[in-house]
């Protein structure tokens, strides 16, 4: 179907690859039009591979790898083309978590050219990256997550991430901190921790944060703040289809 017109005849151009030609209007359309590979002078076994690669491979591919396997010509080519893949990893018509949803946030160290500086104690912001984390409790055990990249731990702040993360009907269970508070259409379970350790009282976000940064460091060797939300989409897809591997070409 054309997109400028609405025709459905046209010829596929022997002049430009994977390319259309519209017999009504005369609009020519690539096959990747609307999609990460757009404009791209990469072959397109070379995206399929690659995708094929970041969505399979178990603990996660750095941008190193992939210029190893795939014989690219530079760094540069493999990290934006894992970039780009990170981007379609966020489903835009997906589901908000619902029922019952452990909400806590954590901090990771960032990388920088030099060494992180160190980081302060608590919830202090020195040398942080902050990170808000939800995760679906069903059958006791953990389903599906979303983390987000916040700049602070204010109940503005997390009441934004609670608003988009959970659905009308859900109970969020939360450490007891005052940055959390009940919405219309979410209920709060706090569980005033004092001086229990958090992960008894939430044991599967915390389980969450844990991998993750096990994750960023073992095959990414740090995150940096500028990218720090496209890592984490890219965690969340691998976590949500951690037991149907194939689920991420559907």
């Amino acid at each position: 179907v054309c997109p400028v017109c609405g025709g459905k005849r046209g010829w596929a151009l022997e002049t430009k690859a994977w390319t259309t030609e519209c017999a009504d209007c005369g609009r020519q359309t690539s096959v990747t039009a609307g999609t990460v590979m757009h404009r791209s002078k990469l072959p397109l076994t070379v995206w399929f591979w690659a995708a094929y690669l970041m969505a399979t491979h178990s603990n996660g591919i750095s941008a190193s790898q992939i210029r190893s396997q795939l014989g690219l010509g530079s760094y540069k080519t493999a990290w934006l083309l894992c970039a780009k893949l990170r981007s379609a990893m966020v489903n835009p018509e997906r589901t908000p978590l619902s029922g019952l949803v452990e909400m806590d946030e954590t901090s990771i160290p960032f990388r920088t050219h030099d060494d992180p500086p160190a980081g302060g104690q608590g919830r202090s912001h020195q040398g942080k990256m902050l990170v808000a984390g939800a995760v679906e409790v069903t059958n006791g055990g953990p389903g599906r997550i979303r983390l987000r990249a916040i700049p602070d731990f204010s109940g503005k702040t997390l009441a934004a991430v609670v608003k988009d993360t959970l659905g009308p009907g859900s109970t969020m269970k939360t450490d007891g901190w005052t940055g959390y508070a009940a919405s219309a259409d979410v209920a709060h379970d706090p569980h005033v921790i004092g001086s229990m350790a958090a992960h008894i009282v939430l044991p599967w976000i915390h389980r969450v944060f844990s991998n993750l940064k096990a994750w960023a460091l073992g095959v990414y060797h740090g995150l940096r703040r500028k990218h720090l939300q496209a890592y984490l989409d890219e965690f969340v897809f691998r976590f949500n289809r951690r037991r149907t591997r194939h689920a991420a070409f559907r």
